[in-house]
């Protein structure tokens, strides 16, 4: 008993460490994300151009954990992938140093590569030690808990944008460059983090876990592809908060230092929603007994996330839905974030969970980066570019369109949410059958 109740409190300790990385490593990251609308707008690049430049690094973040999740199951190299994903990061400190936008855009292609390298044998490893912990520490609980300090982290990094506006009392390039040099203190928080948790789980072996479905088939199981099939449909609606701070920018619905501020709360929201999704998807689990059954949690997602256009893309006479949208959208993500990595952790054994992670989030990635393809194009017809004699380029919304613009992308996001919500009916069925 007592080996089981120190290995509980190893599990325990070393989820917390966990989530110290990723807050500091969202601090990094999500700092920067939360500045890319409006920098990149700064810049002169257009929506079109920047929800391609967004998609296609989204892509790259989920895609090609496919090739890094199956790397990690065949090597068992996690940490080795660990260590490679956060020390990218160090490009984000760099942003700070170039004007160059070819530079800029490798260097946000290059963090959503880190991305991709380390979040497969991350959830792996936090899969492994949650159930090291004598099954009192539910999977939710422990993805919940991370879900949470990562998106604490979310809220700080841009927050320090926020400070450097506020302080400088301007909001140009230079002012920008300077959030992205501060990135290096919490960047070398995070290195040291990563080199205390693999220490403790090296020396403690919270990596030794019996797989419990040594015996199960290798394949994949039809609840695992409707679950993926179901996520990519209904992340091909959810305009991604970048995209939605270009709107409120370009439009002059906010001032910069208020569109940072609002991305910081939206981190907050996710942080709590986080906890109390990961505790419902423990409890569901332990209510029916069946592991798959916390799936059910997510059918508020397809239903929230057809509401976003509607609540997100309005003008200055509708901040108050801009608001209620925003609450939204901290939910979806944080269920998103979640559920996600802890399902995948109950539908696939052990020796196949990184392929799993990889395979579900290349799915992931591909609708993101679809669903942004489509926004931005759509929404750019609203759009156009006029140039100073001073070369200043400058990006302003054609009132009359955007209307109908808008009621468009709306329309085109529904469809996707209902199509979204009769897959969810497939899979719930599926779940029942094995429930019986």
């Amino acid at each position: 008993m007592k080996d089981k109740k120190s290995r509980f409190s190893s599990a325990f300790q070393v989820i917390l460490i966990f989530g110290l990385i990723s807050l500091f490593g969202d601090v990094v990251y999500e700092g920067a994300r939360g500045s890319y609308g409006s920098y990149f707008k700064t810049m002169g690049v257009d929506i079109a151009t920047f929800s391609v430049i967004l998609g296609v690094g989204e892509f790259l973040a989920y895609s090609l954990r496919l090739i890094a999740g199956t790397a990690s199951d065949k090597t068992k190299k996690y940490w080795w992938f660990i260590y490679a994903g956060y020390g990218l990061l160090f490009v984000v400190p760099l942003m700070g140093f170039t004007r160059y936008l070819p530079a800029l855009l490798s260097f946000v292609m290059l963090e959503r590569l880190g991305k991709a390298l380390r979040n497969p044998s991350k959830d792996t490893i936090l899969s492994h030690v949650a159930e090291s912990g004598g099954g009192k520490v539910g999977l939710g609980f422990a993805f919940g808990v991370q879900e949470f300090l990562d998106k604490t982290g979310a809220f700080l990094g841009p927050m320090i944008f926020t400070l450097v506006f506020f302080i400088t009392r301007r909001k140009g390039i230079a002012e920008y460059q300077l959030g992205y040099k501060l990135m290096i203190i919490p960047f070398v928080l995070l290195m040291l983090v990563v080199f205390w948790a693999h220490r403790k789980i090296t020396r403690e072996k919270l990596m030794e876990v019996k797989d419990k479905t040594a015996q199960a088939p290798e394949k994949l199981q039809p609840v695992f592809w409707t679950y993926t099939a179901f996520t990519f449909v209904s992340v091909l609606s959810f305009i991604q908060l970048p995209l939605i701070a270009y709107h409120l920018s370009v439009n002059e619905i906010l001032a910069e230092e208020h569109i940072t501020l609002l991305y910081s709360a939206v981190m907050a929201i996710d942080a709590l929603f986080a906890l109390f999704i990961g505790h419902m998807y423990d409890r569901i689990k332990d209510k029916t007994g069946n592991k798959k059954a916390g799936l059910a949690t997510l059918l508020f997602i397809p239903f929230a996330t057809a509401a976003l256009p509607f609540l997100t893309l309005g003008g200055k006479e509708q901040l108050p839905l801009l608001f209620i949208g925003l609450v939204g959208y901290g939910a979806i993500l944080g269920a998103h974030e979640t559920i996600m990595r802890s399902a995948i952790s109950d539908i696939t054994p052990l020796r196949k969970r990184g392929t799993g992670y990889g395979i579900f989030n290349t799915a992931f990635g591909v609708s993101l980066l679809v669903g942004d393809a489509i926004f931005g194009f759509m929404y750019n017809m609203a759009t156009e570019k006029s140039t100073a004699p001073d070369g200043a380029v400058t990006i302003s919304v054609i009132s009359q369109k955007l209307p109908s613009v808008v009621q468009n992308i709306q329309i085109l996001f529904v469809a996707f949410e209902i199509i979204a919500i009769g897959i969810f009916f497939i899979m719930r069925r599926q779940i029942n059958k094995e429930t019986r």
